[in-house]
């Protein structure tokens, strides 16, 4: 099978000018496990007019995800609100960096059209990091959740946010009143490999952000993912585990990383699926109420279907029927 035909990316000096003149890291050649096939479907095109017609970005086509074939040919987006720039440069990340527009009143809008139209059951609703706005976004988020809940009152609701570094505890709690079904925010790496791969951000921030949300909001589904084959061990992978649980968080995700370009930070290896099924037993083992751990797992890769397993899981639990 051909790997996935993504679209001609922008010169890394112009999508990526924190990364311009960092040294090449040669690309190796994908193994056959997580080669895909390159999105032709009929379905595919219809989800990416009605987006294209609706003026809406999704990480799907900005972070280069190499589920966009399937996803999409199911009618299954996930919706980058905030615009397309970020203000931050992780070293692991395809989306573009440098200086944001300004925020769009009517996305929100846009976004809950666009659920009601694909009939979505469940969205995943992401964005890019806005540093530059005091909330850091947080009531944009609030806004998109009631317009989706508004004209589609069965759609579950995911979110998977930015880790409000800069801001006050008021912007999380914005996010959490608006009640979505589920809070993602992603760990993304071991915390020994954050320099180099998420400079930006703070290991113990953004497990206390997820922590936070149960406090207050307990009935509040959390997520979390991280990507291996940067360079982490499985005693750091453990660890970071162990750090979910004690923050109570429900629903772990680990993926291959995919090296994005040349300038980018280099894959170390390509983990195997027994290794990946290895996670998966030992996550379960540690209490995760649900567990996704594939090499072409992403954070809204299944998200319907899974958040349905993870309803399930917490029911059975609860000793519900």
């Amino acid at each position: 099978m051909p790997d996935t035909q993504d679209p001609a990316p922008k010169a890394p000096s112009l999508r990526h000018p924190e990364k311009a003149h960092r040294p090449d890291n040669a690309q190796p050649k994908k193994p056959g496990w997580i080669k895909v096939k390159a999105p032709t479907s009929q379905g595919y095109k219809e989800t990416r007019d009605l987006l294209k017609s609706n003026k809406l970005v999704t990480v799907c086509e900005e972070a280069g995800c190499p589920n966009v074939g399937e996803c999409w040919s199911h009618g299954h987006a996930t919706m980058m609100i905030m615009g397309e720039t970020c203000t931050r440069g992780c070293s692991f990340c395809n989306v573009a960096t440098g200086k944001p527009d300004a925020l769009d009143a009517f996305e929100p809008g846009r976004v809950a059209h666009a659920v009601a139209t694909l009939g979505l059951k469940h969205v995943v609703i992401t964005s890019v990091d806005r540093d530059d706005l005091e909330d850091g976004g947080a009531e944009h988020f609030a806004q998109t959740i009631r317009a989706v809940r508004h004209r589609s009152p069965e759609t579950t609701i995911e979110v998977l946010t930015p880790d409000f570094l800069k801001c006050g505890p008021q912007a999380l709690e914005k996010v959490v009143e608006a009640r979505p079904d589920v809070f993602n925010h992603n760990l993304e790496t071991v915390p020994g490999l954050y320099p180099t791969v998420r400079p930006g951000a703070r290991y113990f921030h953004s497990l206390r952000l997820l922590q936070r949300v149960k406090e207050l909001d307990p009935s509040m589904f959390t997520k979390s993912g991280i990507m291996v084959g940067l360079g982490e061990d499985r005693q750091g992978v453990s660890q970071v585990m162990d750090d979910m649980r004690a923050a109570d968080i429900d629903f772990l995700t680990i993926g291959q990383y995919l090296q994005p370009t040349p300038k980018h930070h280099a894959v170390a290896r390509f983990v195997t699926p027994e290794e990946f099924a290895d996670y998966e037993k030992s996550a379960y083992g540690k209490g995760f109420l649900m567990v996704s751990a594939t090499p072409l797992t992403r954070s809204s890769y299944h998200a319907g279907e899974d958040f349905a397993k993870l309803r399930a899981a917490r029911n059975a639990k609860l000793g519900r029927e």
